[in-house]
Protein backbone atom coordinates (compact mmCIF):
# COMPACT_ATOMS: atom_id res chain seq x y z
CA UNK A 1 0.00 0.00 0.00
CA UNK A 2 2.47 2.77 0.91
CA UNK A 3 4.79 2.06 -2.07
CA UNK A 4 1.35 2.71 -4.58
CA UNK A 5 0.60 5.42 -2.66
CA UNK A 6 4.58 7.22 -3.04
CA UNK A 7 4.10 5.90 -6.80
CA UNK A 8 1.03 7.69 -7.07
CA UNK A 9 2.48 10.44 -5.23
CA UNK A 10 5.99 10.81 -7.36
CA UNK A 11 3.55 10.93 -10.51
CA UNK A 12 1.69 13.84 -9.32
CA UNK A 13 5.18 15.91 -8.15
CA UNK A 14 6.98 15.27 -11.35
CA UNK A 15 3.98 16.18 -13.41
CA UNK A 16 2.89 19.28 -11.64
CA UNK A 17 6.34 20.27 -9.72
CA UNK A 18 3.96 21.73 -6.97
CA UNK A 19 3.74 21.42 -3.38
CA UNK A 20 -0.09 22.32 -2.01
CA UNK A 21 -0.17 23.42 1.23
CA UNK A 22 -3.99 22.37 1.77
CA UNK A 23 -5.95 19.81 0.32
CA UNK A 24 -10.00 20.52 -0.14
CA UNK A 25 -12.62 17.53 -0.44
CA UNK A 26 -15.63 18.60 -2.61
CA UNK A 27 -19.13 16.59 -1.73
CA UNK A 28 -21.76 15.70 -3.82
CA UNK A 29 -22.99 19.01 -5.37
CA UNK A 30 -20.51 21.11 -3.75
CA UNK A 31 -17.77 21.05 -6.69
CA UNK A 32 -18.75 25.01 -7.47
CA UNK A 33 -15.06 26.04 -5.32
CA UNK A 34 -13.54 25.46 -8.41
CA UNK A 35 -14.41 28.04 -10.16
CA UNK A 36 -12.43 30.46 -7.17
CA UNK A 37 -8.75 27.89 -7.83
CA UNK A 38 -6.69 29.78 -10.07
CA UNK A 39 -6.15 26.16 -11.91
CA UNK A 40 -2.75 24.90 -12.74
CA UNK A 41 -3.07 21.67 -13.50
CA UNK A 42 -6.07 19.53 -13.70
CA UNK A 43 -6.06 15.39 -13.96
CA UNK A 44 -9.30 12.87 -14.54
CA UNK A 45 -9.09 10.14 -11.69
CA UNK A 46 -8.85 7.59 -14.22
CA UNK A 47 -5.52 8.80 -15.61
CA UNK A 48 -3.92 8.79 -12.26
CA UNK A 49 -1.95 5.57 -11.60
CA UNK A 50 -3.67 3.81 -8.57
CA UNK A 51 -6.71 6.40 -8.28
CA UNK A 52 -9.95 4.94 -8.01
CA UNK A 53 -12.95 6.36 -9.95
CA UNK A 54 -15.59 8.61 -8.66
CA UNK A 55 -19.06 6.51 -9.84
CA UNK A 56 -21.68 9.29 -7.92
CA UNK A 57 -23.38 11.71 -10.10
CA UNK A 58 -22.29 15.23 -8.45
CA UNK A 59 -18.96 13.89 -8.61
CA UNK A 60 -16.70 14.95 -11.58
CA UNK A 61 -13.85 12.90 -10.70
CA UNK A 62 -10.91 15.75 -11.06
CA UNK A 63 -7.89 16.12 -9.45
CA UNK A 64 -6.78 19.99 -9.52
CA UNK A 65 -3.77 21.86 -8.35
CA UNK A 66 -3.61 25.35 -8.50
CA UNK A 67 -3.89 28.51 -6.09
CA UNK A 68 -6.77 30.12 -3.83
CA UNK A 69 -6.68 33.20 -2.13
CA UNK A 70 -2.54 32.90 -2.89
CA UNK A 71 -2.13 29.75 -1.48
CA UNK A 72 -1.35 26.46 -3.28
CA UNK A 73 -4.29 24.07 -2.74
CA UNK A 74 -4.89 20.69 -4.24
CA UNK A 75 -8.83 20.07 -4.39
CA UNK A 76 -10.73 16.71 -5.36
CA UNK A 77 -13.71 17.43 -7.09
CA UNK A 78 -15.52 14.09 -6.35
CA UNK A 79 -14.36 11.57 -3.94
CA UNK A 80 -15.06 7.89 -3.19
CA UNK A 81 -17.25 6.04 -1.03
CA UNK A 82 -17.47 3.10 0.71
CA UNK A 83 -21.10 2.15 -0.70
CA UNK A 84 -19.61 1.92 -4.28
CA UNK A 85 -17.77 -0.90 -3.32
CA UNK A 86 -14.63 0.18 -2.51
CA UNK A 87 -12.40 -1.17 0.08
CA UNK A 88 -11.90 1.77 3.00
CA UNK A 89 -7.71 1.35 1.99
CA UNK A 90 -9.00 2.92 -1.65
CA UNK A 91 -11.96 5.45 0.16
CA UNK A 92 -8.83 6.80 1.45
CA UNK A 93 -6.12 6.45 -0.58
CA UNK A 94 -6.46 10.14 -2.31
CA UNK A 95 -5.76 11.86 1.38
CA UNK A 96 -2.42 9.81 2.00
CA UNK A 97 -1.82 10.77 -1.49
CA UNK A 98 -2.45 14.49 -0.17
CA UNK A 99 0.12 13.88 2.21
CA UNK A 100 2.91 13.03 0.11
CA UNK A 101 2.27 16.05 -1.84
CA UNK A 102 3.25 18.01 1.08
CA UNK A 103 -0.16 19.26 2.44
CA UNK A 104 -0.53 20.51 6.11
CA UNK A 105 -4.29 21.12 6.50
CA UNK A 106 -7.46 19.23 4.69
CA UNK A 107 -10.64 20.56 4.27
CA UNK A 108 -13.77 19.25 3.66
CA UNK A 109 -17.64 19.24 2.75
CA UNK A 110 -20.41 17.15 2.23
CA UNK A 111 -23.95 16.74 1.72
CA UNK A 112 -26.23 15.69 4.95
CA UNK A 113 -29.44 14.89 6.45
CA UNK A 114 -30.10 16.80 9.39
CA UNK A 115 -30.95 15.19 12.49
CA UNK A 116 -31.02 18.36 14.88
CA UNK A 117 -34.66 19.21 14.85
CA UNK A 118 -33.53 23.32 15.13
CA UNK A 119 -31.75 22.74 11.48
CA UNK A 120 -33.10 23.60 8.52
CA UNK A 121 -32.72 22.53 4.66
CA UNK A 122 -29.44 24.60 3.48
CA UNK A 123 -27.82 25.19 6.56
CA UNK A 124 -24.56 24.81 7.20
CA UNK A 125 -23.06 22.85 9.94
CA UNK A 126 -19.32 23.09 10.90
CA UNK A 127 -18.12 20.00 12.36
CA UNK A 128 -17.06 19.93 15.60
CA UNK A 129 -16.51 15.96 16.28
CA UNK A 130 -17.63 12.80 14.46
CA UNK A 131 -19.54 9.37 15.33
CA UNK A 132 -17.99 6.23 12.92
CA UNK A 133 -20.61 3.92 11.71
CA UNK A 134 -19.05 2.59 9.43
CA UNK A 135 -18.29 -1.27 9.38
CA UNK A 136 -14.87 -1.05 8.71
CA UNK A 137 -11.96 1.32 9.60
CA UNK A 138 -9.24 2.43 7.41
CA UNK A 139 -6.63 2.02 9.26
CA UNK A 140 -6.99 -1.82 10.44
CA UNK A 141 -4.48 -4.06 9.50
CA UNK A 142 -1.00 -3.35 9.33
CA UNK A 143 0.20 0.26 10.24
CA UNK A 144 1.49 2.03 7.76
CA UNK A 145 4.76 3.75 9.84
CA UNK A 146 6.03 6.21 7.05
CA UNK A 147 2.39 7.85 7.90
CA UNK A 148 1.24 7.48 11.50
CA UNK A 149 1.63 5.55 14.58
CA UNK A 150 -0.06 2.66 15.24
CA UNK A 151 -3.24 4.11 17.85
CA UNK A 152 -3.64 7.80 16.54
CA UNK A 153 -5.30 10.12 19.06
CA UNK A 154 -8.72 11.78 17.98
CA UNK A 155 -9.06 14.09 21.20
CA UNK A 156 -9.44 16.91 18.94
CA UNK A 157 -10.47 15.70 14.94
CA UNK A 158 -11.84 18.79 13.72
CA UNK A 159 -9.22 21.79 14.82
CA UNK A 160 -10.55 23.63 17.52
CA UNK A 161 -9.02 27.08 16.02
CA UNK A 162 -10.11 26.41 12.11
CA UNK A 163 -13.82 26.28 14.05
CA UNK A 164 -13.57 29.44 15.74
CA UNK A 165 -12.11 31.19 12.46
CA UNK A 166 -14.95 30.09 10.85
CA UNK A 167 -17.46 30.82 13.22
CA UNK A 168 -16.43 34.26 12.95
CA UNK A 169 -16.46 34.34 8.87
CA UNK A 170 -19.85 33.44 8.92
CA UNK A 171 -21.08 36.00 11.54
CA UNK A 172 -19.07 38.87 9.67
CA UNK A 173 -20.87 37.76 6.78
CA UNK A 174 -24.42 36.89 7.85
CA UNK A 175 -24.11 32.97 7.39
CA UNK A 176 -26.62 31.05 9.59
CA UNK A 177 -24.60 28.22 10.02
CA UNK A 178 -24.84 25.42 13.03
CA UNK A 179 -22.21 23.51 14.83
CA UNK A 180 -22.36 20.17 15.30
CA UNK A 181 -21.85 16.42 15.38
CA UNK A 182 -21.27 14.44 12.21
CA UNK A 183 -22.44 10.84 12.39
CA UNK A 184 -21.13 8.63 9.06
CA UNK A 185 -22.80 5.34 8.13
CA UNK A 186 -22.25 2.93 5.06
CA UNK A 187 -25.42 3.86 3.21
CA UNK A 188 -26.84 3.58 0.04
CA UNK A 189 -29.86 3.55 1.81
CA UNK A 190 -30.80 6.41 3.52
CA UNK A 191 -31.76 5.49 7.31
CA UNK A 192 -34.89 4.81 8.36
CA UNK A 193 -37.03 6.38 10.83
CA UNK A 194 -35.72 3.91 13.52
CA UNK A 195 -32.21 4.54 12.31
CA UNK A 196 -32.65 8.20 12.65
CA UNK A 197 -33.95 8.43 15.77
CA UNK A 198 -31.02 5.73 17.31
CA UNK A 199 -28.71 8.35 16.01
CA UNK A 200 -30.50 11.48 17.19
CA UNK A 201 -29.84 9.56 21.06
CA UNK A 202 -26.27 8.80 20.05
CA UNK A 203 -25.89 12.66 20.20
CA UNK A 204 -25.63 12.83 16.18
CA UNK A 205 -26.66 16.67 14.58
CA UNK A 206 -26.28 15.30 10.87
CA UNK A 207 -25.74 11.85 8.85
CA UNK A 208 -24.12 10.85 5.62
CA UNK A 209 -21.76 8.55 4.12
CA UNK A 210 -18.70 10.21 3.70
CA UNK A 211 -16.14 11.77 5.69
CA UNK A 212 -15.29 9.76 8.77
CA UNK A 213 -12.99 7.44 6.97
CA UNK A 214 -10.98 10.78 4.98
CA UNK A 215 -10.56 12.04 8.17
CA UNK A 216 -9.57 8.98 10.75
CA UNK A 217 -6.93 8.68 7.67
CA UNK A 218 -5.99 11.99 7.94
CA UNK A 219 -5.81 12.54 11.48
CA UNK A 220 -3.26 9.10 11.73
CA UNK A 221 -1.07 11.00 9.19
CA UNK A 222 -0.97 14.28 11.10
CA UNK A 223 -3.33 16.56 9.16
CA UNK A 224 -5.37 19.37 10.65
CA UNK A 225 -8.76 19.22 9.64
CA UNK A 226 -11.86 21.31 9.46
CA UNK A 227 -15.15 19.99 7.61
CA UNK A 228 -18.65 21.17 6.79
CA UNK A 229 -21.54 19.40 6.06
CA UNK A 230 -24.61 21.11 3.78
CA UNK A 231 -27.81 20.26 5.34
CA UNK A 232 -29.83 19.26 2.04
CA UNK A 233 -32.99 17.66 3.96
CA UNK A 234 -34.18 16.69 7.22
CA UNK A 235 -34.66 13.36 8.91
CA UNK A 236 -37.82 11.21 8.36
CA UNK A 237 -38.62 10.12 12.15
CA UNK A 238 -41.81 9.08 11.20
CA UNK A 239 -42.88 6.09 9.32
CA UNK A 240 -44.96 6.98 6.26
CA UNK A 241 -43.36 10.54 6.00
CA UNK A 242 -41.90 10.91 2.61
CA UNK A 243 -37.91 10.74 1.68
CA UNK A 244 -35.85 12.53 0.16
CA UNK A 245 -34.02 12.26 -3.38
CA UNK A 246 -30.84 12.60 -4.83
CA UNK A 247 -32.17 15.42 -7.35
CA UNK A 248 -33.59 17.24 -3.91
CA UNK A 249 -29.70 17.18 -2.02
CA UNK A 250 -27.69 18.26 -4.84
CA UNK A 251 -30.28 21.00 -5.44
CA UNK A 252 -29.89 22.07 -1.45
CA UNK A 253 -26.36 22.04 -1.77
CA UNK A 254 -26.08 24.13 -4.78
CA UNK A 255 -27.92 26.74 -3.36
CA UNK A 256 -25.87 26.73 -0.07
CA UNK A 257 -22.43 26.09 -1.49
CA UNK A 258 -21.27 29.91 -2.17
CA UNK A 259 -21.91 30.54 1.49
CA UNK A 260 -19.87 27.15 2.24
CA UNK A 261 -17.27 28.43 -0.88
CA UNK A 262 -16.69 31.88 1.31
CA UNK A 263 -16.01 30.43 4.59
CA UNK A 264 -13.23 27.58 2.91
CA UNK A 265 -11.79 30.66 0.92
CA UNK A 266 -11.20 32.74 4.23
CA UNK A 267 -10.06 30.03 6.10
CA UNK A 268 -7.50 29.00 3.33
CA UNK A 269 -5.94 32.62 2.89
CA UNK A 270 -5.53 32.84 6.62
CA UNK A 271 -3.46 29.89 6.77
Amino acid sequence: MIERIKETADFLKEKTGFKPLAGIILGSGLGGLVKSIEVKHSFDYSDIPNFPVSTVEGHDGKLIFGTLEGKNIVAMQGRFHYYEGYSMQQVVFPVRVLKMLGITHLFLSNAAGGLNPSFNVGNLMIIRDHINMFPDNPLRGKNLDDLGTRFPEMGETYNKGLIEKAKKIAEKNSINYQSGVYIGSSGPTLETPAEYRMFRILGADATGMSTVPEVIAARHAGLICFGISVITNMAVFDEGEEGTSHDEVQNAAGEAEPKMTLIFRELIKSL
